[in-house]
């Protein structure tokens, strides 16, 4: 049971991960960001099949993540305009605060929603960790806006990947919090988190 739940934790992190890595990979290979946005748009329509066929479900955020990458990636295709394609971050990530921040003020816990199959928290926690991520965010996509605005394709295609670690070193920094503020539950194993970065 254990090793199926670390196999299914792995086919979700290769899945969620495999469309972003492969874009930057194939730009600072061939230096062409048309070429690298049809490996995005390929691999994330590929990514989002097979979570389909082997979950058998939607996950909200990496789907929702994934439809936009497509979107973004094929408008950017079509318009020739790698500038739709930088935009997805700044748009994605700032509503993704939004979100977060409406549902504190609507005295609901979207994140809570998302994982709280997975992690256990006091409601008080909860909030903490929504702010978190809600400030987190709103960051990436100010920094994003500036990178997009004032550098060049490569720079930008780096600067993706920065984010895309300092969103995984983020989650790995909440660990310690996590454990801290863990209610206790009926030991089973949890679920992968459904973080979508």
């Amino acid at each position: 049971m254990a090793e199926a739940g670390r196999t299914r934790r792995l086919f979700v992190w290769l899945v969620d991960t495999a469309p972003g890595v492969l874009f930057i990979a194939a730009f600072l290979i061939s230096r062409d960001f048309r070429l690298a946005t049809w490996v995005l748009v390929v691999a994330a329509a590929l990514a989002l099949t097979a979570s389909v066929i082997v979950e058998r479900r939607f996950r909200p955020m990496p789907t929702t993540v994934g439809v936009l990458a497509v979107l973004f990636g094929g408008a950017s295709l079509l318009l020739r305009s790698p500038d739709i394609l930088k935009m997805k971050m700044s748009i994605v990530d700032g509503l993704l605060g939004a979100a977060l921040f409406a549902g504190l003020a609507m005295k609901r816990n979207p994140l809570k929603y998302v994982l709280g199959a997975a992690f256990r928290l006091s409601d008080r926690a909860w909030t903490t960790l929504t702010v978190r991520y809600a400030l987190f965010w709103w960051a990436c996509a100010v920094a994003n806006e500036i990178v997009r605005r004032t550098q060049s394709d490569h720079t930008w295609v780096v600067f993706r990947g920065v984010a895309l670690a300092a969103g995984v070193l983020f989650a790995i920094a909440q660990a310690p919090f996590l454990m801290k503020h863990a209610v206790a539950h009926d030991g089973a194993e949890p679920p992968p988190p459904d973080l979508g970065v």
